[in-house]
């Protein structure tokens, strides 16, 4: 009973929160907290990922999976974006009997150098611009089951002379059945901007919610994932001011919209993000996920191309996990994703 209890309480929460914040979703300068870090989640979407096998990684998407056995565990991360952009995340997690268990990480976004310029062109020099966080989250095991998480953030921007700093929290619950079902609710970036040298509006943050689970499948080698991405919003469409599939007509100007079935079906899977795992052997692991939203907003509708899928590896390697993967953004290009995670301890036994 109060386990219902604490599920009911804390789904509660969480639904209240999202009348608050929903219609901040698409606003904000600080969209860069939702960029991905790791590869293993590059992989399987880009977002939260139910799944609860000690992967230190995931407690920054998903706290409630911060647990005793990531203990001592260090991972690095770096993401070969585009351009000269790339990110970089350093993560270590240790473990208190008495107070629950604890992940902090670092993440340093880098936006490369850019050439100062006015009205009349380049006047000399270089200035450059990033992004920095700081996220210290804490996860507690309240039962065989069920599973609670929380992450503060401290968030900064740094563009030439120009800066800004905000707080966030993510919430998050996980529910794990006798039957090896993994359901995951989070509640991410609920925060406000502390100070800012832009112009402007206050910058806010990019609040989200996500539902996903997961099951391990028993006569396969295969675990499968869906989650919901966005429950505080149900219309994800984007108008592309663009037009390149023709969807206004060309004398009236107006929108030729899709109704029935059809919208309701194109709404629903702009939520959707499925991915799975195939296990080979112990050391070799082989990922794919695909995002229905991210392909119809970045295609090309003449070079479709993979745009909307993503891919990995997983590698074993003596004491070391390594993690490689790609996840398809635009026909222009894939990032890449390399993390490697090792436990300290197995260097000193």
């Amino acid at each position: 009973m109060k386990k219902i209890r604490s599920v009911l309480i804390i789904t509660f929460s969480l639904l209240v929160l999202s009348g608050v914040y929903a219609q901040e979703m698409h606003k904000g300068t600080y969209r860069f907290i939702d960029a991905t870090n790791s590869a293993r989640v590059a992989a399987l979407g880009g977002t939260l990922v139910p799944i609860d096998d000690a992967d230190i990684q995931l407690g920054i998407y998903n706290p409630s999976l911060i647990n005793q056995d990531m203990s001592g565990k260090l991972a690095l991360s770096y993401v070969d974006y585009f351009a000269d952009i790339n990110f970089a995340t350093v993560q270590y997690a240790r473990s208190f009997e008495k107070i629950g268990n604890f992940s902090a990480s670092l993440q340093y976004h880098n936006y490369g150098s850019f050439d100062y310029a006015d009205e009349g062109g380049l006047t000399g020099g270089t200035f450059n611009a990033a992004d920095y966080a700081f996220v210290l989250g804490w996860g507690r095991q309240l039962d065989s089951n069920f599973s609670i998480g929380a992450n503060a953030k401290f968030l900064a921007t740094q563009y030439e002379s120009y800066g800004s700093i905000a707080m966030a929290v993510d919430v998050a619950g996980t529910y794990q059945t006798n039957a090896g079902w993994v359901l995951s609710l989070t509640a991410r970036n609920i925060g406000t901007e502390l100070k800012s040298q832009f112009d402007g509006d206050e910058g806010s943050l990019p609040f989200s919610m996500q539902f996903g689970v997961s099951k391990r499948l028993e006569h396969v080698p295969f675990r499968f994932m869906l989650v919901y991405d966005q429950l505080q919003k149900w219309d994800l469409t984007y108008d592309d001011p663009l037009d390149l599939e023709g969807n206004i007509d060309p004398i009236t100007g107006e929108k030729n919209e899709a109704g029935g079935a059809s919208a309701f079906g194109d709404q629903l899977l702009r939520h959707l993000i499925v991915g799975g795992e195939f296990y080979i052997g112990k050391n070799l692991i082989l990922r794919g996920s695909y995002n229905y939203r991210r392909r119809q907003e970045m295609k090309i509708p003449d070079k479709l191309g993979m745009v909307g899928f993503a891919w990995g590896v997983g590698i074993r390697i003596s004491k070391f996990q390594i993690n490689y993967s790609r996840s398809t953004y635009h026909v222009i290009g894939s990032p890449n994703y390399i993390s490697i995670v090792t436990r300290l301890s197995d260097f000193t036994n």
